[in-house]
C-alpha cells in the first residue's frame, strides 16, 4: 500500500526559496551518508526534513529509490495528509508517512526525523534492556532514550498518538522489536545522533559476545559524560576545563567533503 498522492498543477522547482533547496540538499546529503554507512534496508526506512512555514510541509524519500539515488530535487515534498503538495512521479511508504508525520506535527524541534532498520539497531531494540551505559559513545544517550513497544507495521494512524507520546521530549528513540529513530535540529544533528546511536549498538552487541561480566560505570560518570556530550562548557580562565563544543560541526563539514568527492549529484 502507498499513500495516494494529488497532482499539484505548474512547475515546483521555480517556485522554492533558497532556504528550501538548502534543506533539500542537506536532506540528500543525509540519505546519501545513510548509504554510504550501509545504514539502509533497501528502499524501506526514511528521513525526513521540516520545511519551514506555517503549512507544516515536509520532505521524505520517493519511494522505490535507493537511497544512493536520492538527490535534493527528487524529494517528495508533502503534507501532515500524507499528500503531495506539488508535482511528482513517486509515491510514498505509508510507514513513513506515519511515523514521520506524527513526529513533525507534535514537536517543534523535531526539523528532521531519521528512521533505521540496521542489523545492531533492531538487535538491541530486540533486548528487554534496551540500550546500556557501556562505552563512550553511548553514554551520549544516557537517559536520553525514549522506547516504544512494538504495535506491528506501522500503518495505523491511531499508533501515532502513542508514539509521539512515548518520544516526548528525547531526541532518540529505540522502536522495540523494530529499530532505532533520532530527531534533530537539522540534517547533521539528525545523521549524526543515528550514527552513534548505532555504534553503541554495535559495541554492546560485541561486548556481549565476549562472554565476560560486562563493566558499567557508575551512574554519576554516565550522567557527567552525558552533560559533556549534550551541553559542552566553555574552556575555564585557568585552561583547566576543556571542552569541544565545535566537534560534530566539523564531523559535518567532513563527511560534506566525502560526499562531495564521492558522487556531488546529491546536491542536483
Amino acid at each position: 500500500m502507498t499513500v495516494a498522492l494529488k497532482a499539484v498543477p505548474g512547475n515546483p522547482a521555480t517556485s522554492r526559496s533558497d532556504e528550501e533547496w538548502r534543506l533539500r540538499r542537506e536532506l540528500a546529503a543525509c540519505y546519501r551518508l545513510v548509504a554510504h554507512f550501509k545504514m539502509t534496508d533497501l528502499i524501506f526506512t526514511h528521513i525526513s526534513m521540516r520545511i519551514p512555514g506555517p503549512e507544516h510541509h515536509f520532505l521524505i524519500n520517493p519511494y522505490g529509490l535507493f537511497f544512493d539515488e536520492i538527490t535534493a530535487s527528487n524529494l517528495v515534498k508533502i503534507g501532515l495528509d500524507g499528500r503531495a503538495v506539488e508535482p511528482t512521479p513517486y509515491a510514498v511508504n505509508p510507514a513513513g508517512f506515519v511515523i514521520h508525520s506524527a513526529i513533525h506535527a507534535a514537536r517543534e524541534d523535531a526539523h528532521c526525523v531519521l528512521h533505521t532498520h540496521t542489523k545492531a539497531g533492531c538487535a538491541i531494540a530486540a533486548q528487554k534492556d534496551g540500550l546500556l551505559p557501556l562505552n563512550q559513545l553511548g553514554m551520549e544517550f544516557y537517559g536520553q532514550v525514549a522506547y516504544h513497544d512494538y504495535e506491528g507495521i506501522a500503518h495505523d494512524l491511531d499508533e501515532q498518538k502513542r508514539l509521539v507520546a512515548d518520544l516526548g521530549t528525547k531526541p532518540v528513540m529505540i522502536l522495540r522489536n523494530h529499530g532505532l529513530l533520532t530527531v534533530g535540529k537539522d540534517a547533521q544533528q539528525a545523521f549524526l545522533r543515528m550514527y552513534y546511536l548505532d555504534k553503541a549498538c554495535e559495541i554492546q552487541l560485541t561486548a556481549q559476545q565476549g562472554g565476560a561480566a560486562l563493566n558499567l560505570p557508575s551512574k554519576e560518570v554516565c550522567e557527567h559524560t552525558e552533560r559533556q556530550f549534550n551541553a559542552p562548557q566553555p574552556p575555564s580562565e585557568d585552561g583547566r576545563t576543556l571542552s569541544d563544543p565545535d566537534g560534530y560541526d566539523l564531523a559535518w563539514i567532513a563527511l560534506r567533503r566525502l560526499l562531495d568527492r564521492i558522487d556531488p549529484s546529491y546536491k542536483d
